[in-house]
């Protein structure tokens, strides 16, 4: 699905996403999403400037000690911004997709998560004054863009890792979201799309059918 397809602005997409708290390269997978099931309406999360500063506000704490005090005190982002996390999560859906779908990775996703998570590069020195304090300093200069790149690393750790066999692609019908399967009795992404796939099964056998429902696709 077209990631220019019907957009919406944060006053309901970014803030009633309907899925958060996964590994941050799934949260910015995961700001794509369809309302409604099989029929319903794909919204776009992150379209403005404002759109992407509400999401890095509300993913503060998952980035490295003093990112987040750096991406509080930056200047409003730009449009440059919402296209470079745009791009970035293009890529990650990419790699989600193969991931789930065993499927040969595509080498220029490599390639661009690998680019992006230079981005990240750090190192700490010591703050002069009567303490030695350590504090955080970045190869980039822009923080939005050190967020972007830690978004890339922790897809290489995600991806690369233990964690990669329990990322899963939701099920349900007309779902688009992604999310690692910690407890073994998950199935779907949210209780949501769990409902209605229980409600879809009710209404196949009520119609005198077997039950089954079409599986939803995340590619």
């Amino acid at each position: 699905m077209g990631e220019d397809t019907h957009r919406e602005r944060h006053s309901t997409a970014v803030e009633h996403l309907p899925l958060s708290g996964e590994p941050l390269p799934l949260d910015l997978v995961n700001t794509t999403y369809i309302r409604g099931g099989l029929r319903g309406q794909f919204l776009d999360a992150l379209v403005t400037p404002d759109d992407l500063d509400v999401w890095l506000a509300a993913h503060r704490e998952a980035f490295s000690p003093g990112l987040g005090q750096a991406l509080a005190r930056a200047e409003p982002a730009g449009a440059a911004d919402v296209r470079a996390f745009v791009e970035l999560r293009h890529v990650l859906r990419g790699l989600a997709h193969a991931v789930t779908a065993r499927l040969v990775p595509d080498p220029d996703h490599v390639t661009a998560v690998n680019a992006a998570a230079r981005s990240a590069a750090r190192w700490s020195e010591l703050e002069p004054g009567p303490s030695l304090v350590s504090v955080p300093r970045w190869l980039e200069g822009d923080p939005r863009r050190v967020a972007l790149g830690e978004v890339a690393t922790a897809a290489v750790a995600l991806f690369s890792g233990e964690s990669a066999g329990r990322v899963r692609a939701c099920a349900a019908p007309g779902c688009v979201l992604y999310f690692v399967k910690v407890h073994a009795r998950r199935a779907w992404c949210t209780a949501g799309c769990g409902n209605r796939v229980r409600v879809a099964r009710h209404n196949s056998r009520a119609r005198g059918g077997d039950g089954s429902v079409p599986e939803g696709r995340s590619g």
